[in-house]
């Protein structure tokens, strides 16, 4: 594979990652879809880092 090729993989495994990461945080803090919470307030509420800031900061 070329890079260009692995790169889109991995930021579209990062994307699926981030999604499930979300919804886990939303049912722990029992934010049902009807409340409107952005991705950034949801990850300061919980002190969480996005996936892909987190990855690369353990590369």
């Amino acid at each position: 594979l070329y890079e260009a090729e692995t790169w889109r993989t991995t930021t579209t495994i990062i994307k699926k990652v981030q999604v499930f990461i979300n919804s886990c945080l939303r049912k722990i803090l029992n934010i049902h879809w009807s409340d409107t919470i952005s991705n950034s307030l949801l990850w300061e509420r919980t002190s969480q880092l996005p996936a892909e800031e987190e990855i690369r900061k353990r590369l």
